[in-house]
Order: structure tokens, then sequence, then C-alpha cells
């Protein structure tokens, strides 16, 4: 039982991360379920059938707030369902060993743009911007899907900064459409692992743990999105990009430092993004204050009025 509640806790936590910044849901759940020892088949295939409860939900609770562009959902979410029907169909015939590497360095470079993008130069808002159109949206569903299937999760942090550095979305419609796709991404896969593994080393309970937490957040989630600020958000999606792959390379060896060192890595990004964080929003303080002595007042009764 206390199992069971620890695992609702981390699908709360992991959806509500997942829902306000557009990743992480499954990266968390994974981690954990492959700690406890279960086959990496398996996990993706519970953490991917309790996400499509949560997405569902997400997603429901984001198009609500008006967190939802539907073309980008239609147009990256039917490629990433069939990249994950794919994935998890080989799964267990593929290794991911030699690719977690060269993804982590596309997604620590896409990070540090992201950062620099929402912290220094902010949001431009551009009503006359060019949408974002299939030949960039297909391809990057079919990748994304398949990372995420392969690797027990990988929609968001492919999917999110990759539409954050076009510079087309608002980040609350970025991850409020990549949120509501993945719905499509997490049943694809689910149905591939039950084809290719059927229900062994699947545990309903976990499953229905993860999912209870997850409901429960998903509404807040949507909710925090749409009260944050733009330049905020970008901030702190490019920070956590970066924490979580510097960390992938570092576990992977491909960054040979260890102790001392590794803790020293850690503790200057944390300082990088708090500080670009802060930055943020005294810039948007600021810009606030701007918009509101700019926009003219109300006329005051009386002082028009002619004599």
């Amino acid at each position: 039982m206390r199992s069971l509640i620890v695992l609702a806790l981390i699908g709360f936590g992991a959806q509500l991360v997942d829902g306000s910044l557009g990743m992480a849901y499954g990266v968390t759940s994974t981690t954990l379920l492959l700690a406890a020892g279960i086959a990496p088949a398996a996990a993706s295939a519970t953490v991917h059938l309790a996400e499509v409860g949560t997405t569902l939900a997400s997603g429901a609770a984001h198009w609500r707030l008006g967190n939802v562009d539907w073309r980008v959902v239609r147009r990256v979410g039917i490629p990433g369902a069939a990249g994950a029907f794919l994935g998890a169909t080989v799964l267990s015939n593929l290794s991911t060993e030699l690719a977690a590497p060269v993804m982590a360095i596309v997604l620590l470079s896409l990070g540090v743009y992201v950062l620099l993008r929402f912290t220094v130069w902010g949001v431009r808002h551009a009503p006359d911007r060019k949408p974002l159109g299939k030949r960039f949206l297909a391809p990057l569903g079919l990748v994304a899907g398949f990372v995420d299937a392969t690797g027990g999760g990988g929609w968001g942090p492919v999917g999110t900064p990759a539409l954050l550095a076009s510079g087309r979305m608002e980040p609350r419609k970025v991850i409020g459409s990549i949120d509501t796709s993945e719905f499509l991404v997490a049943l694809a896969a689910s149905l591939g692992f039950l084809l290719g593994i059927g229900t062994a080393g699947i545990d309903a309970g976990w499953v229905l743990a993860l999912l209870a937490g997850g409901l429960v957040a998903a509404p807040i989630a949507a909710w925090l999105v749409r009260i944050i600020p733009p330049r905020l958000l970008g901030a702190a999606v490019g920070g956590l990009i970066i924490l979580t792959n510097v960390r992938t390379l570092i576990r992977a060896e491909y960054i040979p430092v260890t102790g001392v060192a590794q803790t020293a890595i850690y503790v200057g990004i944390v300082a990088v993004w708090i500080a670009a964080i802060a930055w943020s929003w005294r810039a948007h303080r600021a810009a606030t204050r701007l918009a509101a002595d700019a926009s003219p007042e109300p006329a005051r009764l009386g002082h028009d009025e002619p004599a």
C-alpha cells in the first residue's frame, strides 16, 4: 500500500511538472520503475498506459483554458503516434545507448537557445508570423514519438524545445499543444507494447497509482501554465532541459567528471538557472509597468467637460 501511495505522489509531481513545463512525466516515472528493477519494455508500457489517462485529462484542461493550437496537435500528434507505435514494437530489439548521448547533445543545444531566447531577448509578439507547417511538425512528431516509446519518455523533451526554439508559438500554447497531442502518442505506444509483450511485467496497480496522481495534478498544471508569464516559463523550461541533459551526458560518461567537479557543474547550472528565472521575472515586471504607463488613463469626471 505504501508503494502505491508513493507512486501516486510521484505521478502527481511528474504530471504537475509535465503539464506546466511540457515535459518530464515519462522520464520521472520511468526512472523510478527502472530503479525498482522493472524491465525497460514493461516500465515504458506501464508509464504509457498511465499517460493515456493523464494526457487526456491534461489536454482537456489545457483546451478549456485556451492553451491548445489544434492544427499543431493534428500535424505533430498523428506522426508522433506512428513513431511511438514503431518504437514500442521494436524496443525489445533496439539499443538506445548510443542514441542517448547524441540526443542529449541536441537537446542541450536547444535548451541553451531557449534559455537565452526567453531570458535575454524575451517574447516578441508577432501576430503575422508564419505558422508552423507539416514539413517541420511531421518529422518532429515521428522522431519524438519514437524516442518517447523506446526511452520511456521523450515526447516533451524533444517536442517542447523544438517548438519553443521556432519562436512561432507562445510558450503556453506550445506546452498545451504538446501535452494534448501526447494522448495520441501514449495510446499508440500502449497498443504497440500490448501487441509486443502482452501484459507480462505490467502491474495494473502501479498503472492506476500513477494515473490517480496525474489526474489530480492535470488541471492544476494547466492553470499554472496560463498564469505564469511566458518569459518566465521559457526560462524555466530552458533551465530544465539543460540540467536534465547535462546529467544524462555525465551519467553516460561523455562528460568525464566525478565527485567534486560533478557537484560543481550541477551547482553552477542551478545557479545560472535561478539567475535566469529571476532576471526574466524582473524583465516581465518592468515590461508590465511600461505597458501600464503607456496606456491612456480614463478621463476623470468633470476635468474634460466644457465650462
